[in-house]
């Protein structure tokens, strides 16, 4: 059964001072257009509950989805390349990392690349702040099922060579698809230590 059946969405902040303390919660961060949101809707088995747009950027505040009795799962705005004005990305840029390391109840963060074409020099930046500041983290690789099975274990070592980790490390999903999510979603349910119990809303 799916842990995070009564997922639901409560509230987007521009600043992470808005947001109260919690019991636990994990981020998802990753470049813009990356499927950060159909990963979390993946998750929770919901198709609207994080909004997916084809035009990557649009994810501009902290965007908070309740889980569980007091236990989030939070959308932060996408690195890169984003809709708007150029010199609009400083702000966002504040905006999740001020979040990311003023939050005692973070338990993970989850980055999100992209498998199909490869983790970029911004995702291999993320991951080396990520881990300067201590920030424990899960690194996913979305949009597998792009890759012919032939090229599927280089292209998943490739994405484990620029972020220093092992190929054994990088969840190998497909969040359109719903290749790899289940397990994914179980692991971000025992982070967060869901049951059937605590599933009941705030």
């Amino acid at each position: 059964m799916n842990r995070f059946s009564d997922a639901r969405f409560i509230k987007s902040v521009y600043r992470p001072e808005e947001l109260e303390e919690t019991a636990a919660e994990v981020a998802f961060i990753g470049r813009s257009n990356v499927g950060k949101s159909t990963t979390i809707n993946a998750i929770c088995g919901k198709k609207d509950l994080a909004r997916a747009s084809k035009t990557p950027g649009r994810t501009r505040t902290i965007n908070v989805v309740l889980v569980g009795k007091n236990k989030w799962i939070v959308d932060l705005p996408g690195y890169g390349f984003a809709v708007g004005p150029k010199d609009d990305w400083p702000r966002l840029e504040a905006m999740f990392k001020g979040y990311l390391l003023s939050r005692p109840s973070l338990r993970r963060v989850i980055m999100i690349v992209d498998g199909f074409t490869g983790a970029s020099q911004l995702d291999e930046r993320m991951a080396m702040w990520l881990d300067m500041n201590s920030l424990p983290f899960i690194i996913v690789a979305n949009k597998c099922d792009r890759i012919a099975s032939a090229k599927q274990q280089a292209s998943r070592k490739a994405v484990a060579d620029k972020l220093g980790r092992r190929p054994e490390d990088i969840r190998w999903v497909s969040a359109m698809r719903g290749l790899g999510m289940s397990g994914l979603s179980n692991e971000i349910a025992d982070i967060l230590e869901l049951t059937q119990e605590n599933r009941s809303r705030a």
